[in-house]
């Protein structure tokens, strides 16, 4: 039960620490950043098919499947946003 909680206390404190990293980051550097999230986000997606395929019980193998969705609804919804963020550059004729 201890694990638990220090796993439960480090999960809050580090959305607490993003919550105030991504808020502080000025509009010109979103681009970059939804891209090192885009990567980040394919590297869960890596570990997520590892423990989905893994020979285990069916807990981690479910928490692997959810992983993978959230990660690759993630990567979809990141790439389509700085898709039309670098839209908005072009020039038009």
């Amino acid at each position: 039960m201890e694990g638990l909680l220090a796993a439960f206390t480090i999960f809050v404190l580090a959305i607490f620490v993003g919550f105030e990293i991504i808020t502080k980051i000025p509009p010109t550097l979103h681009t970059p950043l939804m891209s090192g999230s885009n990567a980040i986000s394919g590297i869960t997606i890596v570990g997520a098919l590892i423990s989905a395929g893994a020979e285990s019980e069916w807990l981690p193998r479910v928490l692997g499947l959810l992983a993978m969705i959230f990660a690759t609804i993630n990567v979809i919804g990141g790439f389509l946003v700085t898709h039309r963020m670098l839209g908005m550059f072009q020039k038009r004729d």
